[in-house]
C-alpha cells in the first residue's frame, strides 16, 4: 500500500502545522502535502479519498471540535502495528 497515506501522517500533519482547520483548509493542507489525487487508508479502511478519511476521522472521534474549527491531539492517534 506505498502508494496509500495512513491517517496517522494527517493527523501528524495536522499537529505539526497547530491551528484550527476547517474541511476545506485540511483538504487543502492535505492536497498541498501529500497531493490531490492521493488515497488515503487507516487501520480499519482503505481506499479513502480526502473527503472520506475526514469523515471517518471524524466519526472515529479523532477530531477535537470548537467554534473556531477543528484539531487533533497526539493522544488521539492510536499507536499499534
Amino acid at each position: 500500500m506505498s502508494d496509500s497515506i495512513h491517517g496517522h501522517e494527517v493527523m501528524e500533519m495536522m499537529l505539526a502545522r497547530g491551528g484550527q482547520f476547517s474541511e476545506e483548509s485540511l483538504k487543502s493542507a492535505m492536497a498541498a502535502r501529500f497531493g490531490a489525487q492521493a488515497r488515503y487508508h487507516t487501520c480499519s479502511a482503505r481506499d479513502l479519498d480526502a473527503d472520506g478519511l475526514i469523515a471517518l476521522l471524524r466519526a472515529r472521534g479523532k477530531f477535537v471540535e470548537d467554534e473556531q474549527g477543528f484539531q487533533t491531539r497526539a493522544d488521539r492517534i492510536c499507536h499499534h502495528g
